[in-house]
């Protein structure tokens, strides 16, 4: 095993590991903090994968703004504490029925798929084709979903400034 399998196995290990807390956690901020680990992984395996625009725009986006969002969401927020966030109906076998079914299904294609094999090609930086690519080619698109993003978190905003006189 070459050294780059073994870093590729460690990120998705902990990329695993670190999605499975932020699941089975009993309590918020350890699901929080697993969340780091889990987006950190990811963005491990995106600069294995040679896309170097995505695994900065994950640490950046997930990590710094997402992330401490929701951490500072779920610190500042005193009525969370007493709060049990489980559903009163646990359909804990259906669920390990479908996550098995689908489990099997991956691996099946998995095994079945022929994949390539070889050197791979040497990396490159991407985040100036991707630049010129948005501002060129998908700036149309790329413009279009800026201001769906935008009309979606003012839709938030009024959804949460909207006063109840029920």
């Amino acid at each position: 095993m070459n050294a780059e399998a073994a870093v590729f196995y460690v990120f998705g290990a902990i990329t695993v590991l670190s999605a499975a807390v932020v699941v089975l956690a009993r309590s918020l901020i350890y699901s929080a903090f697993a969340l780091l680990f889990t987006f950190f992984g990811v963005a491990g395996l995106y600069v294995l994968l040679g896309a170097d625009f995505l695994a900065a725009t994950q640490l950046l986006i997930y990590v710094g703004g997402i992330l401490v969002l929701l951490l500072f969401g779920v610190m500042l927020t005193h009525k969370l504490y007493d709060l049990d966030l489980r559903s009163e109906v646990t359909q804990f076998l259906a669920g390990i029925i479908v996550a098995s079914g689908l489990f099997v299904i991956v691996i099946f294609v998995a095994v079945r798929t022929q994949w390539a094999t070889g050197p791979g090609r040497p990396p490159s930086v991407t985040t100036a084709e991707v630049g010129r690519l948005f501002m060129g080619q998908y700036l149309l698109p790329f413009e279009a979903a800026s201001i769906l993003l935008l009309v979606a978190l003012m839709g938030a905003a009024m959804i949460v400034r909207r006063r109840r006189d029920a």
